[in-house]
């Protein structure tokens, strides 16, 4: 059987590999790893838990620690795009570890967190960068990063870029790369517009397939349950009572469903937790710590968590809600089984819901094995009492729980329409400038135009109603600042 050793990677990249107690490489990663070392163009189709991040990650150290050289400023030398922040973390946390006696630096660049840390860490320039494509088109704009060093690119998950809608801003990202590169390109499936993405991106390239399409994984036993929509709750909270379930993942296809649902089984005496879009990072990286150190016995998450969550031992996969994409469904399940061990996948499906089984089962070309828990008066009477411990309730954006993001939407229309919330004061007032500040109101609820230059006053009064009963620093005569007691715009 094949060996890392007989790949020819480097002696630094085997070391790493021997300290992480891994010997044999995965068929996805003995096929893929020798093509990128030729520094080919590679197309792989392999689902998740394969092991197709280190298939790239081992091969691209190898080729920039042979060749190593310093990476531009503002940029990097291989560009990783990936759909969500935690895969992003996680891929960049295996380029790490691989890199751990390289001496290459590995920077993150994703949504949710400040700017600052981000422009630094890229100011003097980074091996890899791993990406995610919105908060990358920002840096861009912001000529805080540039492009024009990358050597690899890498298009991880591919599918789910275009399920999230990220295939334009991919292609704009593409089109600032230099054209003697070389593309790597990931996906679980192939449907027709991440072929034409690939046809568009790839220069001859070779191809690795480990599994046909949509296929689902052989290992996990995978069973459906027909039940009614509002009993789903009580049913679910009795199969995680079962002690064979040791560590699962509950997959909702709302962001509010997920909350409502996490809050029902905490009041079940179930530990469990919610992440989705709308958490902060900071509540998202709290709940997979959680769950990694086994805290929590149920992780309840929307679609966005179905190729980032990278955690060992998860017993159960509980579809709770069907997903509207059937693909969506391979990625699903294929949180257990990982590693070469058994799971169960076991799939919640009311009436509504049938033709989106009946699509799954065409796409996956199986029958998931089914049993009938309608009607069933146990779980009526428990579902009688589910609203109780769990009432609907008004959805906060978790985002707006501070209070200084609670801006009126009036007002958000206003400051974009004016280009970022540049206040015009009345012709003639502020010192007859017209314009009072414009330009240097810094975008902040249009009350910091009272800072501009209107020796009168006036112009910053003006700016001050723009911003509704906000009270900013004012400017006294002379164009000297008045101390005044410093306070937040709820835009800051």
């Amino acid at each position: 059987m094949t060996q890392f050793t007989d790949l020819g990677l480097a002696k630094p990249i085997l070391k790493a590999l021997a300290d992480k107690g891994y010997t044999q490489p995965t068929p996805i990663q003995a096929q893929a790893i020798p093509i990128v070392m030729k520094g080919r163009d590679l197309l792989g189709i392999a689902q998740t838990g394969t092991g197709k991040t280190a298939a790239f990650a081992l091969p691209i150290l190898h080729r920039l620690a042979e060749d190593r050289r310093p990476a531009p400023r503002r940029g990097f030398r291989c560009l990783v795009l990936s759909p969500t922040r935690e895969l992003a973390t996680q891929i960049a946390d295996n380029f790490k570890a691989y890199a751990a006696h390289l001496g290459l630096s590995v920077a993150t660049i994703f949504g949710g967190v400040k700017y600052g840390p981000q422009m630094r860490a890229l100011a003097a320039g980074v091996d890899v960068v791993v990406a995610t494509p919105g908060r990358l088109m920002d840096h861009l704009g912001e000529k805080s990063a540039t492009l024009g060093g990358v050597e690899i690119f890498v298009l991880d998950e591919a599918d789910q870029m275009l399920d999230l809608g990220f295939v334009v801003p991919i292609r704009k990202i593409a089109s600032q790369l230099p054209k003697d590169r070389q593309n790597l390109f990931f996906s679980a499936t192939m449907p027709g517009e991440i072929g034409k993405l690939a046809g568009e991106l790839l220069k001859n390239p070779a191809s690795v397939s480990i599994t046909p399409q949509a296929t689902t994984v052989e290992r996990i036993d995978q069973s459906l349950i027909y039940i009614e929509a509002q009993r789903k709750r009580p049913l679910l909270a009795e199969l995680l009572a079962d002690r064979a379930v040791e560590r699962s993942i509950v997959f909702t296809r709302t962001k509010r469903g997920a909350d409502r649902v996490a809050k029902y089984l905490t009041a079940a005496g179930i530990e469990a937790a919610s992440i989705h879009g709308d958490k902060t990072q900071g509540q998202r990286e709290r709940a997979l710590a959680a769950f990694k150190a086994g805290e929590v016995k149920a992780l309840v998450a929307t679609d966005i968590a179905a190729r980032g969550i990278d955690v060992n031992d998860i017993s159960h996969v509980f579809n709770y809600e069907l997903p509207n994409v059937p693909e969506a469904y391979v990625h699903r399940i294929g949180r257990t089984a990982r590693k070469g061990k058994d799971g169960v996948a076991i799939s919640f499906c009311s009436d509504d819901e049938r033709s989106l089984l009946k699509d799954i089962e065409k796409a996956t070309r199986q029958k998931i094995p089914s049993f009938d828990r309608r009607n069933d008066k146990a779980l009526a009477a428990a579902a009688a009492v589910a609203d109780k411990l769990a009432p609907a309730e008004k959805y906060v954006d978790p985002r707006k729980a501070d209070p200084r993001n609670n801006v009126p939407s009036e007002l958000r229309r206003k400051r974009n329409r004016n280009g970022g919330g540049q206040g015009k004061s009345a012709p003639g007032k502020g010192g007859g400038e017209g314009r009072q500040a414009q330009g240097r109101s810094d975008g902040r609820n249009g009350g910091r135009g009272g800072q501009g230059r209107n020796a009168q006053g006036g112009g910053a009064q003006g700016g001050a109603k723009q911003g509704g009963d906000f009270r900013g620093p004012k400017r006294g005569g002379g164009g000297g600042i008045q101390t005044v007691e410093t306070r937040w715009s709820p835009i800051d």
